[in-house]
Protein backbone atom coordinates (compact mmCIF):
# COMPACT_ATOMS: atom_id res chain seq x y z
CA UNK A 1 0.00 0.00 0.00
CA UNK A 2 2.80 2.42 0.88
CA UNK A 3 4.44 1.67 -2.45
CA UNK A 4 1.30 2.74 -4.29
CA UNK A 5 0.55 5.75 -2.08
CA UNK A 6 2.22 8.25 -4.42
CA UNK A 7 0.17 6.96 -7.37
CA UNK A 8 -3.07 7.29 -5.40
CA UNK A 9 -2.24 10.78 -4.12
CA UNK A 10 -1.27 12.06 -7.57
CA UNK A 11 -4.40 10.51 -9.07
CA UNK A 12 -6.64 12.23 -6.50
CA UNK A 13 -4.86 15.56 -7.03
CA UNK A 14 -5.27 15.24 -10.80
CA UNK A 15 -8.97 14.49 -10.45
CA UNK A 16 -9.23 17.62 -8.29
CA UNK A 17 -7.21 19.81 -10.67
CA UNK A 18 -9.22 18.72 -13.71
CA UNK A 19 -12.45 19.31 -11.79
CA UNK A 20 -11.30 22.86 -11.05
CA UNK A 21 -10.51 23.55 -14.71
CA UNK A 22 -13.35 21.80 -16.53
CA UNK A 23 -15.94 20.39 -14.15
CA UNK A 24 -17.07 16.78 -13.57
CA UNK A 25 -17.80 15.78 -17.19
CA UNK A 26 -14.42 17.01 -18.40
CA UNK A 27 -12.58 15.52 -15.42
CA UNK A 28 -14.06 12.03 -15.75
CA UNK A 29 -13.52 11.92 -19.51
CA UNK A 30 -9.93 13.18 -19.59
CA UNK A 31 -8.95 10.94 -16.67
CA UNK A 32 -10.34 7.91 -18.53
CA UNK A 33 -8.43 8.88 -21.70
CA UNK A 34 -5.15 9.41 -19.85
CA UNK A 35 -5.63 6.26 -17.80
CA UNK A 36 -6.39 4.26 -20.93
CA UNK A 37 -3.23 5.55 -22.61
CA UNK A 38 -0.94 4.61 -19.75
CA UNK A 39 -2.65 1.29 -19.03
CA UNK A 40 -2.15 0.38 -22.68
CA UNK A 41 1.59 0.70 -22.07
CA UNK A 42 1.37 -1.02 -18.69
CA UNK A 43 -0.65 -4.05 -19.83
CA UNK A 44 1.59 -4.60 -22.85
CA UNK A 45 4.69 -4.32 -20.67
CA UNK A 46 3.34 -6.95 -18.31
CA UNK A 47 2.44 -9.16 -21.26
CA UNK A 48 6.10 -9.25 -22.26
CA UNK A 49 7.30 -9.80 -18.70
CA UNK A 50 8.74 -6.31 -18.25
CA UNK A 51 8.55 -4.45 -14.96
CA UNK A 52 6.67 -1.16 -15.16
CA UNK A 53 5.22 1.21 -12.60
CA UNK A 54 1.58 2.13 -12.32
CA UNK A 55 0.74 5.51 -13.90
CA UNK A 56 2.00 8.69 -12.28
CA UNK A 57 -0.68 11.34 -12.92
CA UNK A 58 0.56 14.92 -13.06
CA UNK A 59 -1.87 17.49 -11.62
CA UNK A 60 -1.78 21.08 -12.85
CA UNK A 61 -4.74 23.14 -11.53
CA UNK A 62 -4.55 25.78 -14.24
CA UNK A 63 -6.09 26.31 -17.68
CA UNK A 64 -6.25 24.96 -20.29
CA UNK A 65 -5.92 21.27 -19.32
CA UNK A 66 -5.84 20.93 -15.54
CA UNK A 67 -3.15 18.27 -15.90
CA UNK A 68 0.23 17.66 -17.48
CA UNK A 69 -0.80 14.13 -18.40
CA UNK A 70 0.45 10.87 -16.93
CA UNK A 71 3.51 8.67 -17.30
CA UNK A 72 4.70 5.21 -16.39
CA UNK A 73 8.31 4.17 -15.91
CA UNK A 74 9.71 1.07 -17.57
CA UNK A 75 12.08 -0.83 -15.29
CA UNK A 76 13.27 -3.58 -17.63
CA UNK A 77 15.39 -3.80 -20.76
CA UNK A 78 13.34 -4.18 -23.92
CA UNK A 79 14.06 -7.50 -25.57
CA UNK A 80 13.18 -6.93 -29.22
CA UNK A 81 11.84 -4.48 -31.79
CA UNK A 82 8.50 -6.33 -31.65
CA UNK A 83 8.28 -5.74 -27.90
CA UNK A 84 9.31 -2.11 -28.36
CA UNK A 85 6.65 -1.61 -31.02
CA UNK A 86 3.80 -3.29 -29.15
CA UNK A 87 4.56 -1.43 -25.94
CA UNK A 88 4.97 1.92 -27.69
CA UNK A 89 1.90 1.75 -29.91
CA UNK A 90 -0.56 0.44 -27.30
CA UNK A 91 -0.80 3.76 -25.42
CA UNK A 92 -1.58 6.23 -28.22
CA UNK A 93 -3.92 3.85 -30.05
CA UNK A 94 -5.88 3.35 -26.82
CA UNK A 95 -6.16 7.08 -26.14
CA UNK A 96 -7.17 7.65 -29.79
CA UNK A 97 -9.90 5.01 -29.56
CA UNK A 98 -11.21 6.64 -26.36
CA UNK A 99 -10.96 10.20 -27.70
CA UNK A 100 -13.05 9.61 -30.83
CA UNK A 101 -16.32 8.68 -29.04
CA UNK A 102 -15.69 11.42 -26.48
CA UNK A 103 -15.53 13.97 -29.32
CA UNK A 104 -18.66 12.53 -30.98
CA UNK A 105 -20.66 12.50 -27.72
CA UNK A 106 -19.40 15.95 -26.78
CA UNK A 107 -20.35 17.40 -30.16
CA UNK A 108 -23.89 16.05 -29.88
CA UNK A 109 -24.14 18.01 -26.62
CA UNK A 110 -22.56 21.15 -28.11
CA UNK A 111 -24.17 24.02 -29.99
CA UNK A 112 -23.17 26.40 -32.76
CA UNK A 113 -23.58 30.04 -31.75
CA UNK A 114 -22.71 33.35 -33.42
CA UNK A 115 -19.07 34.24 -32.84
CA UNK A 116 -20.20 37.58 -31.39
CA UNK A 117 -21.88 35.75 -28.50
CA UNK A 118 -18.69 34.09 -27.29
CA UNK A 119 -17.63 35.39 -23.93
CA UNK A 120 -14.43 37.41 -23.75
CA UNK A 121 -11.52 35.22 -22.83
CA UNK A 122 -13.03 32.06 -24.38
CA UNK A 123 -10.23 29.84 -25.62
CA UNK A 124 -10.46 29.09 -29.33
CA UNK A 125 -9.24 25.70 -30.47
CA UNK A 126 -7.52 24.65 -33.65
CA UNK A 127 -9.26 21.78 -35.40
CA UNK A 128 -7.15 18.71 -36.21
CA UNK A 129 -8.33 16.99 -39.38
CA UNK A 130 -9.88 14.12 -37.43
CA UNK A 131 -11.77 16.47 -35.13
CA UNK A 132 -13.05 18.45 -38.11
CA UNK A 133 -14.24 15.26 -39.81
CA UNK A 134 -16.13 14.08 -36.72
CA UNK A 135 -17.62 17.55 -36.28
CA UNK A 136 -18.92 17.56 -39.86
CA UNK A 137 -20.42 14.08 -39.43
CA UNK A 138 -22.11 14.95 -36.14
CA UNK A 139 -23.10 18.61 -36.60
CA UNK A 140 -22.99 19.13 -40.35
CA UNK A 141 -21.66 22.38 -41.78
CA UNK A 142 -21.16 25.29 -39.38
CA UNK A 143 -22.53 28.61 -40.74
CA UNK A 144 -20.05 31.38 -41.47
CA UNK A 145 -19.32 33.60 -38.46
CA UNK A 146 -20.52 30.86 -36.08
CA UNK A 147 -18.43 28.89 -33.61
CA UNK A 148 -19.08 25.65 -31.76
CA UNK A 149 -19.53 26.07 -28.02
CA UNK A 150 -17.89 22.78 -27.14
CA UNK A 151 -19.27 20.62 -24.34
CA UNK A 152 -16.69 19.58 -21.68
CA UNK A 153 -16.82 15.95 -22.87
CA UNK A 154 -15.98 17.10 -26.41
CA UNK A 155 -13.19 19.28 -25.05
CA UNK A 156 -11.74 16.30 -23.20
CA UNK A 157 -11.82 14.39 -26.49
CA UNK A 158 -10.01 17.28 -28.20
CA UNK A 159 -7.37 17.23 -25.45
CA UNK A 160 -7.10 13.46 -25.93
CA UNK A 161 -6.27 14.02 -29.61
CA UNK A 162 -3.74 16.70 -28.64
CA UNK A 163 -2.03 14.36 -26.16
CA UNK A 164 -2.09 11.49 -28.66
CA UNK A 165 -0.48 13.65 -31.36
CA UNK A 166 2.29 14.86 -29.04
CA UNK A 167 3.06 11.31 -27.96
CA UNK A 168 3.14 10.14 -31.58
CA UNK A 169 5.80 12.67 -32.58
CA UNK A 170 8.42 10.36 -34.16
CA UNK A 171 11.36 11.54 -32.07
CA UNK A 172 13.50 10.17 -29.26
CA UNK A 173 11.74 8.18 -26.57
CA UNK A 174 8.25 9.46 -27.17
CA UNK A 175 5.80 6.76 -28.25
CA UNK A 176 6.25 7.83 -31.86
CA UNK A 177 10.01 7.50 -31.43
CA UNK A 178 9.58 3.94 -30.13
CA UNK A 179 7.37 3.09 -33.10
CA UNK A 180 9.81 4.66 -35.58
CA UNK A 181 12.78 2.81 -34.07
CA UNK A 182 10.89 -0.48 -34.10
CA UNK A 183 10.03 0.05 -37.77
CA UNK A 184 13.35 1.39 -39.07
CA UNK A 185 15.99 0.45 -36.50
CA UNK A 186 19.06 2.71 -36.50
CA UNK A 187 17.82 4.36 -39.70
CA UNK A 188 15.11 5.94 -37.55
CA UNK A 189 17.57 8.78 -36.86
CA UNK A 190 16.66 10.05 -40.35
CA UNK A 191 12.98 10.07 -39.31
CA UNK A 192 13.91 11.87 -36.08
CA UNK A 193 15.87 14.49 -38.05
CA UNK A 194 13.00 15.11 -40.48
CA UNK A 195 10.47 15.43 -37.63
CA UNK A 196 12.69 17.88 -35.74
CA UNK A 197 13.29 19.93 -38.90
CA UNK A 198 9.55 20.14 -39.57
CA UNK A 199 8.84 21.20 -35.97
CA UNK A 200 11.60 23.81 -36.22
CA UNK A 201 10.03 25.18 -39.42
CA UNK A 202 6.59 25.38 -37.79
CA UNK A 203 8.07 27.06 -34.71
CA UNK A 204 10.11 29.66 -36.56
CA UNK A 205 7.69 30.53 -39.35
CA UNK A 206 4.25 29.86 -37.90
CA UNK A 207 3.83 29.21 -34.18
CA UNK A 208 6.61 30.17 -31.74
CA UNK A 209 4.53 28.57 -28.97
CA UNK A 210 6.25 25.28 -29.79
CA UNK A 211 9.66 26.70 -28.80
CA UNK A 212 10.01 24.85 -25.48
CA UNK A 213 8.97 21.55 -27.04
CA UNK A 214 11.39 22.15 -29.92
CA UNK A 215 14.27 22.74 -27.51
CA UNK A 216 13.43 19.54 -25.63
CA UNK A 217 13.24 17.37 -28.73
CA UNK A 218 16.49 18.84 -30.08
CA UNK A 219 18.18 17.89 -26.79
CA UNK A 220 16.60 14.47 -26.40
CA UNK A 221 15.15 13.73 -29.82
CA UNK A 222 18.00 11.60 -31.18
CA UNK A 223 18.48 9.38 -28.15
CA UNK A 224 16.93 5.94 -28.34
CA UNK A 225 18.61 2.90 -26.79
CA UNK A 226 18.39 -0.21 -28.99
CA UNK A 227 16.55 -3.32 -27.77
CA UNK A 228 18.54 -6.48 -27.11
CA UNK A 229 17.47 -7.93 -30.46
CA UNK A 230 17.99 -5.01 -32.81
CA UNK A 231 18.04 -7.03 -36.03
CA UNK A 232 14.80 -9.01 -36.34
CA UNK A 233 12.40 -6.83 -38.37
CA UNK A 234 8.71 -6.39 -37.68
CA UNK A 235 6.12 -8.51 -39.44
CA UNK A 236 3.69 -7.06 -42.00
CA UNK A 237 0.85 -6.75 -39.51
CA UNK A 238 2.90 -4.54 -37.21
CA UNK A 239 4.20 -2.49 -40.11
CA UNK A 240 0.59 -1.87 -41.14
CA UNK A 241 -0.37 -0.86 -37.60
CA UNK A 242 2.68 1.42 -37.54
CA UNK A 243 1.36 3.11 -40.68
CA UNK A 244 -2.01 3.58 -38.98
CA UNK A 245 -0.27 5.10 -35.96
CA UNK A 246 1.52 7.71 -38.07
CA UNK A 247 -1.68 8.41 -40.02
CA UNK A 248 -3.32 9.01 -36.63
CA UNK A 249 -0.55 11.50 -35.86
CA UNK A 250 -1.19 13.50 -39.04
CA UNK A 251 -4.94 13.47 -38.43
CA UNK A 252 -4.60 14.51 -34.77
CA UNK A 253 -1.85 17.12 -34.96
CA UNK A 254 -2.53 20.81 -35.50
CA UNK A 255 0.26 23.39 -35.88
CA UNK A 256 -1.77 25.97 -33.92
CA UNK A 257 -3.81 24.26 -31.20
CA UNK A 258 -4.68 27.66 -29.68
CA UNK A 259 -4.87 30.08 -32.63
CA UNK A 260 -5.46 33.23 -30.58
CA UNK A 261 -2.10 32.77 -28.86
CA UNK A 262 -0.07 32.58 -32.08
CA UNK A 263 0.02 36.35 -32.67
CA UNK A 264 0.79 36.95 -29.00
CA UNK A 265 3.77 34.60 -29.19
CA UNK A 266 4.98 36.32 -32.35
CA UNK A 267 4.85 39.72 -30.64
CA UNK A 268 6.73 38.39 -27.60
CA UNK A 269 9.56 36.92 -29.65
CA UNK A 270 9.63 39.79 -32.21
CA UNK A 271 10.35 37.31 -34.97
CA UNK A 272 7.92 38.82 -37.41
Amino acid sequence: MRRNAIHIVLFILTVASTLIVGGPAYSITIILILLGHEMGHYVMSRRYGMRATLPFFLPFPFSPFGTLGAIIRMESTISSRKTLFDTGVAGPLTSLILSIPAIAIGLTLSEAIPATQLREGTIRLGDPLLFGLIQRLVMGGIPENYDVLLHPIGYAGWVGLFVTALNLLPVGQLDGGHIAYALFGRRSRIVFLIAIAVMAFITVFYNPGWLLLLILIIIFGFRHPPPLDDHTPLDRKRKFIGGIAFLAFFLSFTPAPFPQFVEEFKQVFHWF
